[in-house]
């Protein structure tokens, strides 16, 4: 998703000279990561038909890494494009939007039947619709905070539960409550207006205290633990942080209101106390 937030390329034509053609070609670097997100997310859809999910789980995580490669390299060798920003949309739109739908679904949401395929339609639509309104407000929100609940992440959490589920031999249909109720929400995150952290403010190029070395080699060690569940409370973790934060700024608010309103009566006591 980090491309989509580049600047687009502009050709100016002043009056008199001749229009500046453009190099035809594409960026091989980014587009390369970005190919490997797609190719990742497809894979995810062949492993979940073949009853793989273990391995379609992990699939979506590489492709979430990929994912989040390809804008960084884009901007680190200064390579953005058009092209590589409706590239990524598409890769986004399969990997993390229609990949893991249809993962849980032949996982565990095609023992409910219809109502098992609406949920991950539901999931389906809302990464869509996600993904057009990120790419029609890139330009204008607070690059700091992103609205809704990003795919990627999204991808994330109904990939965990398939991984770790998996990998304790927990049949999907054993749980296609909770994954109905994940499935939904995950959709229905998406397209609402809470803010999430977007991390954007990290930047690589910059020195950082040799404390942050070690606390990325501590993330990597508690991860190595058990990379299924980590992973997945990880994503739980990030999609809650969200509606959390949305309670947290509503208080400061209401509390903020409540101070500006019995300051003003106050003033105005003293106001009538002077008279």
């Amino acid at each position: 998703m980090g491309r989509r937030a580049a600047q687009r390329a502009a050709t100016s034509q002043q009056s008199g000279t001749a229009p500046v053609r453009r190099r035809r070609g594409i960026y091989l670097l980014p587009n390369l990561f970005t190919t490997a997100a797609l190719f990742a997310g497809f894979y995810a859809i062949v492993a979940a038909i073949d009853g793989r999910f273990e391995a379609a789980g992990i699939a979506i995580f590489v492709a979430q890494f990929m994912d989040g490669i390809d804008g960084r390299v884009a901007r680190l060798t200064n390579t953005q494009s058009d092209f590589g920003v409706e590239y990524d949309s598409l890769s986004d739109m399969i990997a993390f939007g229609l990949a893991p739908a249809l993962v849980v679904y032949v996982w565990s949401l095609s023992s409910l039947g219809k109502l098992g395929w609406l949920a991950a339609f539901i999931y389906t639509a809302g990464a869509a619709l996600r993904l057009a309104r990120f790419n029609t407000q890139s330009a204008s929100i607070d690059k700091a905070y992103f609205q809704g609940l990003p795919s990627p992440p999204a991808a994330a959490l109904l990939a965990g539960l398939v991984w770790s589920c998996s990998d304790y031999g927990i049949q999907g249909e054993d749980l296609a409550g909770l994954v109905l109720f994940l499935t939904v929400a995950a959709g229905v995150l998406m397209v609402s207006n809470i803010r999430y952290h977007s991390f954007k403010d990290i930047n690589l190029r910059d020195r950082v205290p040799f404390v942050a070395v070690l606390i990325l080699v501590l993330i990597f060690v508690f991860v190595s633990i058990d990379p299924p569940i980590v992973l997945f409370g990880m994503a739980v973790t990030y999609a809650l942080s969200g509606p959390v934060l949305t309670l947290v700024q509503l208080r400061r608010r209401r509390a903020e209101k409540k101070a500006g309103k019995a300051g003003a009566e106050d003033g105005g006591q003293r106001t009538e106390e002077d008279r």
